[in-house]
């Protein structure tokens, strides 16, 4: 056997393009996040192969990647018919999530991407021409032993998206690129309809959305999801990741700019990770992330910056410098119009800078900022609110889903302390964890809410929470303010417990009966006045939640979308119960009077 020829890859193209990112004439063209992706490229090649990062960065499998591109076939714009060129930045990331492997058998070291650049970008016709990659030249060897090569059998390529006209979008380039590439078109069966196969070693590679009627995606080879910032929960996400690990080297790679609503999105969630990624506070060796964006505080108007979510304006030719007349139009456009929804969808689409929150969103991150400074440990909310009167209030979810319970303390210095707790199935916490993509199952061991036995919420549990209030930390109940949804028999039951028929007192959910809790709570976070016991998941419950207004400007609580992944329960059981404590405020009873020393008798 002839010597395997190791090479360091600190010469290849991908490293020559990093250089010249992380330290060079490229620097200041490129957004932090790229120059940290880059850096991390440099550091792994000084590291590669050792006990502690068992990876190499095999140059004959980057080179397979870009060479591969050579023989797609573009389909539209100025270089229409001929193949595609990439660019340097298009060569640094291809050749990096192909180039890196496992040092023992070669398998891919990334299992992930995650893609984040401008409108205009490529997108479309890179991921299409990776789909027939895929289903054509996916190989497998040893490092630097090419001789080696075996092909991915029965390649299964999903082209993932939120709805079947944008998974169409990929999937029907990779089909017109395959048709008019005449080395790539002998090799597959393409149909007039979906899916296509390979001639030899079957498989297939098809559209996926959210409409299609057999989600079930196997064994995949790769999954793309397309244009993620559009997704409004992370379904189709969870099924490409619920069926990995069947293949010895699977991808899935998320394409996407940025968008509205950040706070709802669980791509702006994904990207927070990938985020952690590159700036160190978390590791995932295989995890491949590309973001480029413009930077936060950033301006917006300095075409000189552009080139920062727009890497193909760092190479001027044709296309760039009529993309570049699109995107200055556009921006022209949108801030002489003074239009907030036409600069909003600039600054997302070619900028790449996400928008935080709806119009309708109840806390701005402001609100939220400031929602975060209030919170105190368990043991200071102890100290501050042990012994004292509080309102207590609950709001029954779905059984199978999150329920939540509060208490509102009124406190001498005209300050009100929030207590929020949540309840789940612990049945059911594993699954919401994908749909919600938060940690219930780490919540729940910190203490911030409590998974139930079973695969139902025993609903007993907020009774107990209310009781263990009482008996632990001395709390003076005055009532218990529900939802009147699905919870009569508990608060029938708590009232017969304490003796007392009037201690669970039932909130209208309309705007009018929500309209003291909802806007009152505002004003008294703008005005440092509200206290909050720390607890993230109760943080953030609040971010998810919109406010609903009537034709006399009274407002209440909802989620943004039906489904259940942006739950809001806790915040709705502590209006609940605030809502009566501000009644009791603003309309104090004589006897409030005489403890205040308002009145004497």
């Amino acid at each position: 056997m002839a010597k395997v020829r190791k090479q360091s890859g600190l010469h290849h193209p991908v490293s020559v393009y990093a250089k010249q990112v992380a330290y060079g004439k490229l620097h200041d063209m490129c957004c932090p996040y790229e120059i940290k992706a880059c850096e991390r490229h440099l550091r792994d090649l000084k590291r590669q192969g050792t006990k502690e990062f068992p990876y190499v960065f095999d140059t004959t499998r980057a080179d397979r990647i870009i060479e591969w591109f050579s023989q797609c076939i573009q389909l539209r714009g100025v270089e229409q018919g001929k193949p595609l060129t990439l660019q340097p930045w298009q060569i640094f990331d291809l050749g990096c999530l192909y180039g890196w492997v496992d040092m023992h058998d070669g398998t891919r070291r990334f299992r992930k991407a995650y893609n984040k650049r401008a409108r205009g970008c490529f997108k479309s016709t890179e991921k299409s021409a990776q789909c027939l990659y895929h289903m054509c030249a996916d190989v497998l060897y040893p490092p630097y032993q090419p001789d080696l090569k075996q092909f991915e059998m029965a390649p299964e390529v999903e082209c993932a998206a939120v709805d079947r006209a944008q998974a169409m979008r990929v999937f029907g380039d990779a089909k017109a690129m395959a048709l008019n590439s005449p080395n790539i078109a002998k090799r597959l069966i393409i149909p007039k309809a979906n899916p296509v196969k390979h001639r030899t070693r079957g498989g297939f590679m098809r559209a996926l959305s959210k409409d299609t009627k057999n989600k079930d995606s196997g064994a995949p080879s790769y999954f793309i999801i397309d244009e993620y910032h559009a997704h409004p929960t992370s379904a189709i996400h969870d099924i490409g990741e619920n069926s990995f690990g069947k293949r010895a080297q699977c991808l899935m790679d998320i394409i996407t700019t940025a968008g509205d609503d950040a706070q709802s999105k669980p791509c702006f969630a994904e990207e927070q990770f990938a985020k952690d990624i590159l700036d160190g506070n978390a590791v995932d060796e295989t995890y491949f992330v590309m973001i480029r964006e413009l930077p936060d505080g950033a301006n917006p108007h300095d075409e000189s910056l552009w080139c920062m979510p727009y890497p193909c304006f760092r190479y001027p030719n044709d296309y760039s410098k009529y993309l570049l007349k699109e995107v200055r139009a556009e921006h022209d456009a949108a801030y002489a119009s003074k239009d907030s929804n036409k600069i909003r969808s600039f600054l997302t689409r070619r900028m790449c800078q996400w928008q935080a929150g709806s119009v309708n969103r109840y806390l701005d991150e402001n609100c939220m900022k400031l929602l975060r400074q209030a919170q105190l440990s368990k043991a200071e909310f102890a100290q501050l609110t042990d012994g004292l009167e509080c309102w207590t209030g609950f709001d029954l979810g779905k059984r199978i889903d999150l329920s939540g319970v509060g208490a509102v303390f009124l406190l001498p210095d005209e300050r009100v302390a929030l207590k929020l707790h949540a309840f789940m199935p612990e049945e059911g916490a594993m699954r919401h964890e994908h749909t919600d993509r938060v940690p219930y199952t780490f919540w729940a061991k910190d203490g911030y809410c409590t998974l139930t036995p079973g695969g139902v919420t025993d609903n007993s549990y907020v009774d107990n929470w209310i009781a263990e209030g009482e008996r632990n930390h001395g709390w003076k109940v005055v009532e218990c303010d529900y939802d009147g949804h699905n919870a009569t028999d508990l608060a029938i039951k708590m009232c017969e417990e304490r003796n007392n028929e009037d201690f669970c007192v039932e909130i209208s959910q309309t705007c009018a009966g929500q309209n003291l809790a909802v806007k009152g709570f505002r004003e008294l976070l703008l005005q440092g006045r509200i206290v909050l016991e720390e607890n993230p998941l109760a943080i953030w419950c609040f971010g998810n939640a919109v406010e609903i207004q009537n034709n006399y400007g009274d407002i209440k609580l909802s989620k943004k979308f039906k489904n259940d992944t942006e739950r809001i329960d806790p915040v709705a059981a502590v209006m609940n119960a605030l809502a009566r404590a501000l009644i009791r405020r603003n309309n104090p009873t004589l006897g409030d009077r005489l403890d205040s020393g308002e009145w004497t008798m």
